[in-house]
């Protein structure tokens, strides 16, 4: 019997990721909520009564048109893998989903399948950013790579799809590389803090020690502390040259994620003396815990609050039985003028590794409006 694709109820969306050992926070139901400017709908995919996917889909409105381009962040929700090898490949997933999507006016999908194609260790990372050489991470060998999910890629093309580079508000591109730290070993079974602690570099240990010696302290924040948070990210944002996310957004995140699960969403703040001097938020769902969004203010820098906040994130994480700490994006620039590499240069500081995923790809439906839409984005 041929798969189909209908919408389902969040009720069922959730239970279905509940099923799973983890998936994208991005696909969760609550996740539309958080991105108000989109229209929300949970889909599923079934083979018969029995529901063996779902998505989460967010449709934005193109400009004086009741057409929509159909986003699926870090999504669907499917073992790309094994559907890419079934009977009738990942047409027999990707056709009912299309045929669905464009009932509903899309006249484009965009979506970011959850594979990562190459893993490269701390060591690799550290001696690609030495190497003059080489411009970009993706120049250097690659410690690990994944021939399934490559096969994925090279299947996509088959079929139409093309591989974008998200940027901007209107595409909500998510990070083609990521910094991981795996919480467990090879085998599955989880690290040990003393593990964690060894694998990180010396200027991490030492930092995290010096925290805890300058007598810092962190806590759990709580709904009435997100205020405090986003004033010393507005001061990060400023220091950094970044435009910060608004008060609300960071407000209406809270009550989305945590409405839907009471510990999805975590807010850390570390004080020395009384003064915050650092805050984060962590997001987990199943065994993949997300930092997502952190904060540091100027004065103080000298107690190291952020070293000692994620100490205490990827303690906590290995905690709730966790398997992967995501420290999300990174670019592959190694271009040491750039201020982006000393962003990968502290990642690489915990001994994790760095991850490319698949990145996201497009199917134009309409290809007038799908064209038309490309040129509003240049002009954007």
């Amino acid at each position: 019997m041929p798969l189909t694709v209908r919408t389902i109820s969040s009720a069922d969306h959730l239970a279905y990721l509940n099923a799973l050992p983890s998936a994208s926070f991005l696909q969760t139901p609550a996740w539309s909520a958080v991105k108000a400017e989109w229209k929300g709908e949970s889909i599923g995919w079934f083979d018969g009564a029995e529901i063996v996917g779902a998505g989460l889909v967010l449709y934005r409105k193109l400009p004086k048109v009741a057409k929509y381009l159909a986003y699926l962040p870090e999504g669907p929700s499917i073992d790309f893998a094994a559907a890419s090898t079934g009977p009738g490949g990942l047409s027999a997933w990707l056709d009912p989903m299309v045929e669905h999507l464009a009932r509903q006016g899309a006249f484009g999908v965009r979506m970011g399948p959850p594979l990562v194609l190459r893993r490269w260790d701390a060591a690799t990372v550290k001696k690609a950013v030495a190497d003059p050489a080489l411009e970009t991470l993706g120049q250097a060998p690659a410690t690990l790579s994944n021939r399934r999910a490559a096969a994925v890629t090279s299947q996509l093309r088959h079929l139409g799809w093309r591989e974008q580079i998200g940027e901007g508000g209107f595409t909500a591109g998510q990070p083609k590389y990521n910094f991981w730290l795996l919480l467990v070993e090879a085998d599955g079974t989880p690290r040990t803090e003393e593990a964690v602690l060894r694998g990180m570099n010396q200027l991490w240990r030492r930092n995290i020690k010096k925290a805890d010696k300058a007598g810092v302290e962190v806590s759990l924040g709580t709904a009435d502390d997100i205020a405090a948070f986003h004033t010393i990210y507005a001061e990060t944002a400023e220091r950094d040259h970044f435009t910060p996310r608004p008060l609300p957004y960071f407000r209406t995140m809270w009550e989305a994620l945590n409405g839907e699960d009471p510990d999805r969403m975590r807010l850390y703040l570390a004080h020395h003396e009384g003064d915050l001097v650092a805050a984060t938020t962590m997001v987990r769902v199943g065994q993949h815990a997300w930092y997502s969004y952190g904060a540091s203010t100027t004065a103080k820098r000298e107690v190291r609050g952020s070293n000692a906040i994620q100490w205490r994130m990827i303690r906590d994480a290995m905690a709730a039985g966790c398997a992967v700490y995501d420290m999300r994006g990174i670019t592959d620039t190694l271009d040491p003028e750039d201020s982006h590499v000393g962003l990968i240069q502290f990642k690489v500081g915990t001994g994790g590794e760095a991850v490319e995923y698949a990145g996201e790809w497009d199917l134009p439906v309409n290809k007038l409006l799908y064209l038309a839409f490309q040129q509003y984005m240049k002009r954007r």
